[in-house]
């Protein structure tokens, strides 16, 4: 490979341990650290947000107030669509970055989907859209905040429906509701608060949200990979693409914006930033539970480097979302569910020996703690999952 700096398996998972926050002496004081951290945190499912903030958090912090102090209260995190459609939790710093190098033109296309929905399933045009969007702003505006429940019985436009798919197999009637808040809160016009119930809930409370400051698209680019690389790199050229889901031509003009250098992975070639070359000691051993879709273990497309193929068919569902995991050292080493009962239960995979069982092992047993009486049920099922929550250990 010439003079070209290669980063094999072993630096890269001792990367992960450190610039994960996920070896003991790299653990996080607050929230928004671990958000800084990890650029982007999965918010499909409530949970793994406070699960994975809590499974970097130091001793001492309570996971579940610092989570909801960084959403709710200082604003240090919020929570929007992001790259591949995905709803996250990124730090605010970085909202405008996201909204601008990917939020915006995917928001663009699901405006355009929803008019030709209506269109095909409705009387409903492109100015009746548009004057339920401004009821709704308005109703938010005079409440602060709302459930969109109680949007929907202050603006009866909201609970008009229309008929998807005329014509077709998949024919069925559709609320606009749900379909008008998604567009909203794609363009950045409206954003998720807290929601009613528990941690785990998903149904969301919603209010008006700042504009945020315009970006230059290929600028807002450079400055999320940037970000993105000094917590995963190396990365190639894959992952990038897959991570961000922009196309490659921009993908690759991103690097050059950032002034990426390609080093050596046993995949090929991955990208650094330019100051990123020196070598990363090996942090002390360390254990972690990890959630469902745990930015981690969905980082990279290739995840050889940490995942034994052999135990993907356990470890993934039918869509390639990635259940709970436990981890050793920079591996995925087996995976673990909570059961009915609350019992947090794990299975290895894998033979660790015995100090990495017993480090484990309290691993698993501060994530029961402060759980408590909660229940957690990933939002999307993997085989290894059911079959620990259902008690066959």
């Amino acid at each position: 490979m010439g003079d070209t700096r290669f980063i094999g398996a072993a630096e890269r998972r001792a990367r992960l341990g450190v610039r994960h926050r996920l070896a003991g002496s790299a653990r996080a004081g607050s929230a928004a650290e671990v958000g800084d951290a990890l650029v982007a945190l999965h918010g499909t499912d409530p949970a793994s947000v406070f699960l994975a903030v809590a499974a970097r958090l130091a001793g001492g912090v309570e996971p579940v107030g610092a989570v909801e102090r960084a959403l709710y209260e200082d604003g240090s995190l919020v929570r929007m669509h992001g790259m591949r459609h995905t709803v996250f939790v990124f730090p605010a710093s970085l909202a405008a970055a996201v909204q601008a190098s990917t939020t915006r033109s995917a928001a663009a296309r699901e405006r355009t989907t929803l008019l030709k929905h209506l269109a095909a399933g409705s009387s409903f045009d492109e100015d009746w859209l548009a004057e339920t969007e401004r009821l709704v702003l308005a109703e938010l505006a005079a409440r602060g905040e709302a459930t969109g429940t109680e949007l929907g019985s202050a603006v009866p436009r909201l609970r008009s429906t229309y008929v998807y798919g005329p014509g077709t197999r998949q024919e069925g009637t559709q609320s606009v509701a749900s379909r008008v808040l998604r567009v909203l809160g794609m363009e950045g016009r409206i954003v998720r608060g807290r929601p009613q119930g528990t941690w785990t809930s998903s149904r969301f409370r919603w209010a008006v949200a700042e504009a945020h400051p315009a970006q230059d698209p290929a600028g807002a680019r450079a400055e999320l990979l940037r970000h993105w690389l000094g917590a995963c790199g190396p990365a190639t050229e894959a992952d990038l693409t897959w991570w961000t889901g922009w196309k490659v031509t921009d993908v690759r003009k991103a690097l050059v914006a950032v002034g990426a250098l390609p080093v050596a992975v046993d995949e090929g070639t991955g990208f650094v930033l330019p100051d990123d070359l020196g070598a990363v000691p090996e942090p002390e051993p360390w254990a972690a539970l990890l959630p469902a879709l745990d930015p981690t273990a969905m980082g990279w497309q290739g995840r050889d480097w940490y995942l034994d193929p052999a135990h993907r068919a356990a470890l993934y569902d039918r869509s390639g979302n990635i259940g709970p995991t436990v981890w050793w050292n920079g591996r995925i080493v087996g995976g673990w569910a909570q059961r009915p009962d609350g019992a947090v239960v794990h299975r290895l995979l894998a033979d660790v020996g015995a100090d990495a069982e017993r480090a484990i092992g309290a691993e698993a047993a501060r994530l029961a703690e402060w759980v408590g009486d909660v229940r957690v049920t990933p939002r999307f099922r993997t085989p290894l999952e059911r079959e620990l929550s259902a008690g066959r250990a």
